[in-house]
Parts: C-alpha cells; structure tokens; sequence
C-alpha cells in the first residue's frame, strides 16, 4: 500500500542540500543516509524525477527537486548546446532562495561540488576531485574508492552527526522465502542476463516449489509472452512496489529495481556483469550475488570494448543456478536441487 505523503512544515532544524543526480540504483543506497538526517536536519533532495515517485515509500520527510542534469546522459552528455541551460539556472535559483546552511554529495563528482558552489550554500561538503576542492568549504578524505558506495553515505553521516548502520546490518530480513520476483531487465543492455537462461532459472525455480512472477522491460515483454509466461512491466515506483509487496526474494540484473526492492525490505540475488558486487551489491544483509567474468576493464560504466560483454553473457544458467543454490542453502530458504 502506498503510504500518505507527509505536509511540508516549517522547521527550526538546519537546513541541509543532498544532490544525488544519476541512476534509481544510487538514490535507493542512499536511503538510510536520508532516512537518518531527517532526525537533525531539515532535508531537501536534489535528484532526477523518478526520486519524486519513491519519496513517499522511503522518506517522506525529504523534500525533492526533480532535476535531470544534462551530464548525466549515457551519450553525447557534453554537447554543451543541447543543455537545457534554462531549467539549469532556475534550479540554482531556486536553492539560493531556500537558503541552505548545508550542502553535501557522496560523489567524488567536480559537477556536483560545483553546483553547489553556483547555489550559495554556506557549508559544503564533499569528496575532492581534480581540485574540486576549490569549490568545497570542507574536503573529506576518501573512505576508498574500493569500498561500497554506501560508505560514503556512511562517512557523511558521521560528519554531520548522522549514525547509520554498517552495511551488513542496513536492513534485515523479515519474512521466510516463499514468493519470488524475477526481474529480466535493466537501463543498459549490457548488464542484462540473456532472457533464454533467465527462462531456464525461473522454471528450475518454480520445479523446486517456488511461486515466480517474472517482470521485465516493455522491450522484453513480447519474447515472455512467445515463452506462454505472463510476465508483467512495472513502467512506474507505485507499479514496482505493488510486486515487491508480494515478493519474499527479488532476483534481477544489476539494475535500480534491485536497490529499490533492498530499500523496501526485500532480500535481493543479483547476476552481475560489467559493475563490482563490492561496490554497488544492493544494501541488504541477505544480499546475495553472482559475479559477471573476468574483463580487464571492469568495472567499465557500461561502455563494453567487445562486440558482446562476455562478462555478463559468459555466465551459463548452470553457474547462475549453482550460486542461487548455495545463496538459498545458506540462508535455509529452501531445498533448491536440480
């Protein structure tokens, strides 16, 4: 059930910028961190439009500016003459009037800490880039770039004296596995599982006891549909959510409705490919995963240097089966045998 979106009022607690600006995936690791700062802070969020859409689920407290920023685009992101230069300088605007007394950003991103300079904000915080720190009033060491993206989150939160559990214990399992989610898609064709194999993992799964409903992308639909499989297209965060209400288990590729299903309190297994389990694993303490191949260049943002991202194609529905068994052994969810 979609939850009541709180009424904005005014606050005698600092006033403090999150910018957030790229994919689902980052803005759902961030949720603790946001979640967390609404205890001491007055906190507005600056993030693409689909934060408007899960705002009501996860923070209702936080007050959203939908803003797509040019250069988050997957191609041509720096042709300077298709920016939309009008909604960029009202944005600015727009923040300068709220007066903020604090802004800050988990990314090591010069864009960000610049935006938060041309926004005036008095206190601003981040992790330096190619001498980003100009435009920082604090730089603060880098946990690792090694680490989990939510270290970040983690290490702002201990500047600005927001606590937020260690990643293992972020979120915790509530209820025995019996129904599963299988989610086919992905924003980038490259992190996307062949569907023939991910048909073979739904069957084996329903062959052991199993309830699976399969979701994919609208492109994906119509293959399901020739394989007599009734799969359904989430197109929006209430449609996802209605899934995720009846899932015990989400398995996907390594996609936003993955984080979004760990925010919500779903155990996650993820197939990989061209990203790092240790970097972007969904935030979870029963977050389980399958490892794309070796490649020289991973993580690789999505740019694959070969005709086929062997990293990801490479993995046969054996292996992805074998993983998926031990992941549901281990946690005594089921006796998963061929």
């Amino acid at each position: 059930m979609k939850p009541d979106v709180s009424v904005y009022a005014k606050s005698d607690k600092p006033k403090l910028l999150v910018i957030e600006l790229w994919g689902l995936g980052d803005l759902a690791i961030a949720t603790a961190f946001l979640k967390g700062a609404c205890e001491k802070y007055d906190v507005t969020l600056i993030a693409k439009p689909h934060a408007v859409e899960i705002q009501p689920y996860f923070w209702p407290a936080v007050k959203v500016i939908p803003f797509t920023a040019p250069w988050t685009r997957f191609a041509q992101k720096y042709d300077l003459f298709k920016w939309n230069w009008g909604s960029f300088f009202e944005l600015v605007k727009t923040v300068r009037k709220e007066g903020f007394d604090l802004a800050l950003s988990a990314r090591w991103d010069p864009r960000d800490h610049l935006l938060m300079s041309f926004c005036r904000v008095k206190e601003r915080l981040g992790f330096p880039r190619a001498s980003s720190g100009i435009f920082l009033t604090k730089a603060l060491s880098h946990p690792s770039r090694e680490l989990h993206r939510y270290e970040y989150w983690r290490a702002l939160g201990e500047e600005i004296g927001v606590e937020l559990p260690a990643r293992s214990k972020a979120i915790e399992p509530t209820n025995p596995i019996r129904s599963i989610l299988f989610h086919s898609g992905a924003a980038q064709p490259v992190r996307i599982w062949p569907l023939n194999r991910a048909l073979g993992i739904v069957n084996r799964l329903r062959a052991v006891g199993f309830i699976v409903q399969v979701a994919c992308d609208p492109n994906q639909q119509a293959w399901w549909r020739q394989q007599n499989e009734e799969a359904v297209t989430p197109v929006n965060i209430d449609q996802l959510m209605a899934l995720l209400d009846a899932a015990d288990l989400f398995i996907g590729n390594d996609s936003g409705p993955g984080h979004v299903a760990a925010a919500a309190g779903v155990p996650t297994f993820t197939i990989f490919g061209p990203q790092l389990p240790e970097l972007f694993l969904p935030v979870h303490s029963m977050a389980g995963y399958v490892e794309g191949k070796p490649c020289r260049y991973k993580p690789c943002s999505d740019n694959c240097r070969y005709p086929t991202p062997h990293c990801i194609d490479g993995l046969s529905e054996g292996e992805v089966w074998g993983f998926l068994q031990q992941y549901l052994r281990r946690h005594e969810l089921a006796d998963a045998t061929p």
